[in-house]
């Protein structure tokens, strides 16, 4: 269900919107695909499962305990894959953030541009103070991504959750509204 409310986010060579039914085959590329999902915790192997992830993103702005975008080009012609946040408590004033590409355009700095602009939603419309990211351990990438945005390295949950009948280890990373703020005022 799309909503009139909504915020549609920008960037020069980005739309961030809200999730439609016709992005439906697009998540479920990118969702079943064993690349892209080799660390995002959730998979699908049919259209029908993936609908209820459809669901998740669209029904988030609802209740309140986050919101996610579809990331496509500007003319909204390409579908990039998605980001936002999750498991928000407005009560202390932090969210989980979440991302995925489709494998065709990893590689391609999309995140180094999308990334900022949702920490700056979340601090500046959802009044977050801390925005934090669980990452497996093995999931160098995503690392990479964060650190470069300044996010901080607070330390690794060993073993903390099975996946594949294997122990994984999961770090966690923070960015607090005040570094956004000394950022921009060095820039």
């Amino acid at each position: 269900m799309t909503t009139n409310n909504f915020p549609t986010l920008q960037t020069e060579k980005f739309l961030l919107r809200q999730f439609i039914g016709s992005d439906l085959a697009a998540i479920f590329n990118g969702l079943s695909d064993p690349d892209v999902i080799k660390y995002y915790g959730i998979s699908f192997s049919t259209l029908e499962e993936t609908k209820e992830q459809l669901q998740f993103f669209t029904d988030l702005e609802e209740n309140e305990t986050g919101i996610w975008w579809a990331i496509c080009s500007l003319d909204n012609q390409t579908f990039y894959g998605g980001g936002g946040f999750n498991n928000r408590s407005k009560e202390h004033k932090k969210a989980e953030i979440g991302f995925w590409l489709l494998k065709d355009f990893w590689g391609q700095g999309i995140m180094s541009q999308i990334l900022p602009l949702l920490c700056r939603y979340g601090f500046n419309h959802l009044d977050l103070h801390r925005i934090e990211a669980l990452v497996e351990t093995e999931n160098w990438n995503c690392k990479k991504a964060l650190q470069k945005l300044m996010f901080n390295h607070e330390g690794t949950m060993k073993d903390y959750e099975i996946k594949d009948g294997k122990f994984i280890s999961i770090d966690i990373y923070a960015l607090f509204k005040n570094q956004i703020v000394l950022q921009m005022e060095s820039n």
